[in-house]
């Protein structure tokens, strides 16, 4: 079995990976928490773990992913602050939480299914663990580790020694979240102890999702499903565990903590966080721009492969900055090597020095960019035998579907549009039909009219 190099987050370097269990893997990577719909930043995450799995089955290891489902207990603020984003979801569209989280959780799936995201072993959703959330808080109140106010248990981070190995930061200096004064504890130690369980009163009196628990009515906090659930299907020390930059400081810390404070034992031995995505040099958000939905893009006329092609030309731990245009650009190079690979003669063969030069890529903390380049210089190699069946195996790890014929979706949009133009020109209405047409084709699809009435393909 070959050697795989990952950088770990908490050690800060390039470690070669050990498995607890003999070819098997334990990984479990944070998962949405489904109030809209998830945007390409999220995604970015999520290629890159699926990247990091077909890597790890590349190497002949079985692995068993967990990905969660939020539906209660995430604040609009990390810190425990705010409004909760499903129930704030909720009253905004006039449903239930389970409704909105129902809807939301069927588009993050489909965009996995679009996006060639491979699906974990099991969705665990945190409103079905509720009874292992609580038996872990009362673990943890029994060791000493909490305490409680009037409105919410906690984590009592004094107690716990190592609380800032994973983070590297000051206390001090530690980023607690994004303050929005709505829900502000006065009783809480330290700025930095987190909710394990929050008390429907006050301001979450309203709170329609709430349990009956040893501490009193209330609802989970965020950090604590994670810990719950990854244990109950992973063992209370696992492999791996990914997710975004972003969860290093706050989310991921509390993780170790809670965990850690219960079992005894170090949680996980591997940390691996993905860059985010940028526009513009920042963050992709509301305020700042670039925050396409996989639909989004869809409309524009771009295929969501483009996407994922677009992020393997980054290594996972570099921001990358989208725009339109350079997902375009990619569009172009992942048809053109569609093209390439689908145009080589099969001869049977593995090219094992082309396959070689791949492996190591990957395998050195999954530098899918240069992977990339040696799939470009095998099929630009006149010399170069089985390039076909070779494409084909590294295609097993960039998911990109390089042997199978282009499958095109038409946006509804597209449609509407389509039939909107064909009942103007029913009508006569050539103007307006032209106008249509322009229309059509500014979205990327062109439309031939024939005895039938319409085709619309692809520019």
């Amino acid at each position: 079995m070959n050697k795989i190099k990952i950088y770990n987050t908490l050690s800060r370097k390039k470690e070669v990976f050990k498995p607890i269990h003999k070819n098997q893997v334990g990984m479990y990577s944070c998962g949405p928490t489904v109030y809209s719909y998830p945007t390409i930043g999220n995604h970015r995450t999520y290629i890159f773990s699926d990247i990091l799995k077909r890597v790890l089955e590349y190497n002949n290891y079985k692995v068993k992913q967990i990905i969660n489902v939020t539906d209660v207990g995430h604040l609009t603020s990390d810190a425990d602050e705010g409004e909760d984003k499903i129930e704030k979801a909720a009253m905004k569209e006039g449903k239930s939480a389970k409704e909105i989280a129902d809807f939301y959780f069927k588009i993050f799936r489909e965009d996995f299914e679009k996006l060639n995201i491979l699906s974990p072993e099991k969705w665990p959703r945190a409103t079905e663990h509720i009874k292992e959330q609580i038996e872990l808080i009362k673990i943890l109140e029994k060791k000493g580790y909490t305490y409680k106010t009037g409105k919410a248990v906690y984590f009592d981070i004094s107690k716990f020694k190592n609380y800032t190995n994973l983070s590297r930061q000051k206390l001090e200096d530690k980023n607690v979240g994004v303050r929005e004064n709505v829900f502000v504890d006065k009783e809480k130690r330290n700025p930095q102890d987190f909710v394990l369980w929050f008390f429907t009163v006050g301001h979450f009196k309203d709170h329609a999702l709430r349990w009956n628990s040893p501490f009193g009515i209330g609802f989970p906090g965020w950090h604590i499903e994670c810990s719950a659930m990854s244990m109950k299907y992973l063992g209370k020390h696992f492999d791996i565990h990914t997710g975004g930059q972003d969860h290093i400081q706050i989310h991921h810390t509390n993780e170790i903590a809670q965990s850690e404070g219960a079992t005894g034992k170090k949680f996980v031995n591997y940390w691996m966080h993905g860059a985010f995505l940028t526009y513009h040099g920042e963050k992709v958000s509301k305020s700042k721009g670039g925050l396409y939905t996989i639909f989004d893009l869809e409309e524009r006329g771009f295929q969501p492969l483009s996407f994922r092609y677009l992020c393997l030309t980054t290594h996972y731990r570099k921001p990358l900055d989208f725009s339109l245009e350079k997902l375009k650009s990619s569009e172009n190079s992942l048809e053109r090597l569609k093209n390439k690979v689908c145009s080589c003669m099969d001869d049977g063969k593995i090219n094992r020095k082309y396959l070689l030069d791949f492996e190591n890529a990957i395998n050195n903390d999954l530098n899918i960019p240069k992977a990339l380049q040696v799939l470009w210089n095998l099929l630009r190699d006149e010399k170069a035998e089985g390039k076909f069946q070779t494409a084909k195996k590294m295609d097993s790890v960039l998911g990109l579907d390089l042997t199978e014929k282009e499958k095109i979706s038409i946006p509804e949009k597209i449609t509407k549009l389509a039939k909107e133009r064909q009942k103007m020109r029913e009508e006569k209405n050539w103007k307006k039909s032209d106008e249509l047409r322009k229309k059509i084709n500014n979205f990327g699809y062109t439309i031939e009219d024939n005895e039938k009435g319409f085709l619309i393909k692809k520019k």
